[in-house]
């Protein structure tokens, strides 16, 4: 049979510009820069920067008006100051807190990784390519006012916004980062155009506290968002099977002229800041779904970014490398070796020794929720009922 369109060499923009590693909040701080540099060398020494239909591209930082889309101006001039005086503290904006120090390189790195995803955007709905990633990016809790959890400019929620400027009408934005994407959530929450999804840990044991099933949107754009939070420990099985009882129907009922998602590689058993238990394997095969659904859905239009994700050399490199495989159209077979030039570099820039391979040795098996039913007496199977029952009535489905 001739391959899915899905499994075909796609033609791909790959952002990347080493000065994003400029973003970095010290050495005591899990956002660790060294995270996006090991990324890119492993894309590097697997070719797929330079494989077919793969363009890579660096984009000039994000200018005032662009930024201006999503965050006010007094704040925007707020973090330049800040970078004036990285001993500054400006509470009200959140900046010299122990989550958003100050550096001297906060809004040059910060708008830098933001254009990198507008051009993401502005590449996809132009038809240069049908997919774009921009790994560094996804920095989604920057609020139009203030930092947060890490993020200073909400590239995420400017990708949305440049989309919508250039004429887009329906655009699903997917998150499955630990944490709930709450700063994206929160700029779209009026606007019918913008459908929101985030698959998260529960926000009464993980910040930001929010993201409730309850939380569909506002008064003007009622299902406009829709919130799966999952019970700490949470594993493949049970993320996979709850990913898959909310996203595919929804984005189908949607029917997006484009989907960024944000692939925050946090959810992992091994990331120190949160509390599910997931897999490379399974980040992979959602990654892979959102590839697919980008094919049937729209055209093959899709804005894939990074985000959160602490273990620096054993998680957040796989896991994004098999992100860029995907929508290059060239996936690597989970049980491929890391390549050795890699692991030498890993042992160079982090003095640790690197995984052999790109997998943790794990089928990501799961229950299908439409095919096993609703177990009333399991947790997980009661949120994932609980979010279907807050949005999807919304959208015209029975929960």
């Amino acid at each position: 049979m001739p391959p899915a369109e899905s499994d075909r060499a796609c033609a791909l923009s790959l952002f990347w510009d080493e000065g994003v590693t400029a973003y970095n909040f010290g050495p005591q701080h899990p956002m660790d820069p060294t995270r996006l540099a090991l990324t890119m060398r492993l894309v590097e020494a697997f070719g797929l920067d330079r494989a077919p239909g793969v363009t890579r591209a660096a984009a000039p930082p994000a200018g005032e008006s662009t930024l201006a889309l999503v965050h006010r101006s007094e704040y925007i001039a707020a973090v330049r100051r800040a970078a004036a005086d990285p001993t500054a503290v400006d509470l009200r904006h959140g900046l010299g807190t122990d989550d958003n120090p100050v550096f001297p390189a906060i809004h040059a790195a910060s708008a830098l990784i933001a254009g990198q995803s507008v051009a993401a955007a502005e590449s996809v709905w132009r038809g240069s390519a049908p997919h774009a990633v921009n790994f560094a990016g996804g920095l989604h809790h920057a609020m139009p006012g203030r930092a947060s959890g890490f993020c200073v400019y909400n590239d995420a929620a400017l990708a949305v916004a440049r989309l919508l400027e250039l004429g887009a009408e329906r655009v699903t934005y997917v998150d499955v980062d630990v944490h709930h994407g709450d700063g994206v959530q929160q700029a779209f929450w009026d606007d019918p155009r913008v459908l929101t999804v985030s698959l998260h840990e529960h926000p009464s044991t993980l910040f930001p506290q929010t993201g409730w099933a309850t939380e569909t949107g506002g008064e003007a754009a009622p299902g406009s968002a829709a919130n799966l939070p999952l019970p700490a420990g949470t594993g493949d099985a049970g993320w996979l099977r709850a990913y898959h009882a909310l996203v595919p129907e929804l984005l189908a009922a949607f029917r997006p002229q484009v989907i960024v998602s944000q692939h925050g590689a946090d959810t992992h058993v091994e990331d120190p800041l949160a509390h599910l238990a997931v897999t490379v394997d399974a980040q992979r095969a959602v990654a892979a779904d959102l590839h697919r659904l980008a094919h049937e859905l729209c055209g093959g239009r899709w804005v894939a970014l990074g985000g959160g994700g602490y273990a620096v050399v054993d998680v957040v490199p796989r896991t994004w490398t098999h992100l860029v495989a995907i929508a290059a159209g060239q996936p690597l077979d989970p049980g491929t070796e890391t390549p050795e030039p890699w692991r030498a570099e890993v042992f160079r820039q982090a003095r640790r020794q690197a995984p052999l391979r790109m997998t943790d040795g794990v089928d990501p098996a799961f229950r299908d929720f439409h095919e096993t039913g609703y177990d009333p007496a399991d947790r997980l199977d009661q949120a994932i009922l609980a979010a279907r029952r807050a949005v999807f009535p919304q959208h015209g489905m029975l929960p």
